[in-house]
């Protein structure tokens, strides 16, 4: 029986997590409560945990300190919707306590899974027992409670996930919305995977099917604001670029291999290609001069360039300097359509997210970065996406950021509306909160499963209203489901009835049905917009 878990355990472990959620991901998505097409719970821990494990495996060392940080920042940095983001509070916990040890006991993790369950509630501005933090808890109390007497590893896991099914069991209990769609709570299952798939490692049981976690893809090489911001981190400054020609006829193929490891050794972004007729030379270096001088050493150097990327930077740093402004702006949506609709009101970036596809917190972070601005007003239009858009305020230094609570995409655009650059961020802030909550919001799509929600008897492939995720009207067609949801959120204080139609519904379709609408309610302004969003046949807003 294993008593303690070491560094190159803890990593197996983690990698063996992240596998079992990888293969049981689409299980936990249709535990979904709801049957709409945006159940992604065990895709947002999967893809949170794969980050991870991407940092994880940068790390050369077996030390947990080292560790235990790259899981940390891997997971908040991948983290996706309010699962993923939960997930990385979670380890976060978990390793904060870790991290100063050489090796874990069974008390120790105890207590780690106890600061995890401290953390993760702190992360939710209003925690609701019957989900992944109910199970959290209740695996972390019975992992107190045995730590003192259970002493060897396998045991002590075997005790924590049997406490985490009964936990799970009793979900259903707490929330009544589970106990009416007949399932538990899915990000309890997830986090109750990822516990077993700590276990498979430590008891030496290989996961199969699987997918590998690949390499992050390097982004593309951009001057936008890269160089300005990573401008202190540069450690070889001048550029230079040179060719050899007329080579000594002394010269060999293994000199040239031997120039390559002197410049590798001053400096970096070494290319040396070429043969004894010609050879072509570039390095980042500080010894410009005796990079030449090596090469002189060859034959003769021509055409020499030599670059000051410190002082070009500089100069983009000027440049930024003086084209920064006070307020900025932030969106996150779905749909061609509705990326035209925020650029339009001038919101300075626009990243895609929505149903089936939430950003993580590094992705919104990114976006931040590159918009050169004091004050960064963020939309996120989803409330699956608001988690992971507090979360990123972390990953960014020199910004402050505000997250507007926009639930749907016409809650963002009245938030944009809203927005005045002569006034403060505060005001702007106050006025976007005023504006979006004047606005009743309306989808329709269709269900993925039979299911029994709000009082209706749903089959897979009925269309389906939603307000705010409740569902207001079923039925066959789409047109007459959309006016259903439409009489039930208008009341005779509206004047704006906004449809934003979607990648699946013809342009004479929606023409017609926006002529319909305004027939029906003459005394309101109806506006149709091309929304271009998936899944989602109409989005209506009513103000």
């Amino acid at each position: 029986m294993q008593k303690n878990i070491n560094g190159a355990m803890f990593a197996k472990m983690v990698i063996s997590a992240s596998k079992n959620l990888d293969v049981n991901k689409e299980l936990i998505d249709s535990l979904n409560v709801f049957p709409v097409p945006d159940g992604d719970t065990g895709t947002n821990m999967s893809l949170t945990m794969q980050s991870a494990v991407r940092e994880l495996k940068a790390v050369k060392t077996n030390r947990l300190s080292e560790l235990s940080d790259a899981v940390s920042r891997g997971a908040l940095r991948g983290a996706r919707g309010n699962s993923g983001v939960i997930t990385s509070q979670i380890f976060r916990g978990i390793c904060a306590v870790i991290k100063d040890k050489n090796e874990i006991d069974t008390k120790t993790l105890a207590k780690a899974l106890k600061n995890a369950t401290t953390i993760a509630y702190g992360a939710v501005s209003k925690p609701k027992e019957g989900t992944m933090l109910t199970v959290c808890r209740m695996i972390s109390e019975h992992a107190s409670e045995i730590s003192g007497t259970v002493k060897d590893m396998e045991s002590f896991f075997v005790e924590i996930i049997n406490a985490g099914e009964e936990a799970l069991k009793k979900t259903p209990e707490m929330l009544p919305v589970l106990k009416k769609a007949g399932v538990v709570d899915s990000g309890g299952m997830g986090l109750v995977t990822i516990y077993k798939g700590m276990y498979k490692a430590l008891i030496g049981e290989e996961i199969e099917g699987a997918d590998e976690v690949q390499p992050e893809k390097a982004a593309e090489s951009s001057m936008e604001h890269a160089d300005i911001l990573n401008l202190g981190t540069i450690e070889f400054g001048y550029c230079t670029e040179f060719f050899i020609i007329n080579l000594k006829k002394k010269t060999t193929l293994a000199d040239i291999d031997r120039l390559r490891e002197y410049l590798m050794g001053i400096g970096d972004c070494v290319l040396v290609i070429g043969d004894l007729e010609f050879v072509k030379v570039h390095v980042h270096t500080n010894q410009p001069g005796q990079a030449i001088s090596k090469a002189l050493t060859l034959g003769e150097v021509d055409k020499v360039k030599i670059e000051n990327m410190l002082e070009q930077n500089r100069e983009l740093i000027k440049k930024y300097e003086a084209e920064k402004k006070d307020l900025g702006m932030l969106s996150i949506c779905s749909g061609e359509g509705f990326e035209a609709i925020f650029k339009d009101l001038n919101v300075d970036r626009v990243i895609e997210g929505g149903q089936t596809m939430n950003p993580s917190a590094q992705d919104i972070a990114d976006a931040i970065i590159k918009i050169n601005a004091e004050n960064i007003f963020v939309f996120p239009n989803n409330k699956n996406i608001i988690l992971a858009a507090e979360q990123s305020k972390s990953l960014v230094e020199g910004k402050k950021i505000h997250v507007i609570p926009t639930k749907n995409v016409p809650q963002g655009i009245a938030a944009a509306l809203a927005f005045n650059p002569e006034i403060s961020a505060e005001e702007n802030k106050i006025n976007m909160l005023h504006e979006m909550d004047n606005v009743t919001c309306g989808q329709v799509t269709y269900a993925v499963r039979t299911a029994k929600v709000n009082g209706f008897s749903l089959e897979k492939g009925d269309i389906i209203g939603l307000n705010d995720k409740k569902i207001m009207a079923k039925g066959n067609d789409v047109e007459k489901v959309a006016c259903t949801i439409i009489d039930k959120m208008s009341d005779s204080g509206n004047g704006l009835i906004n449809i934003y139609y979607g990648a699946d519904v013809k342009e004479e379709d929606a023409n017609a049905f926006r002529d319909k609408v305004q027939e029906k309610y003459p005394d309101v302004d109806v506006e149709l917009f091309y929304g271009g969003q998936p899944i989602y046949y109409y989005i209506i807003s009513i103000e």
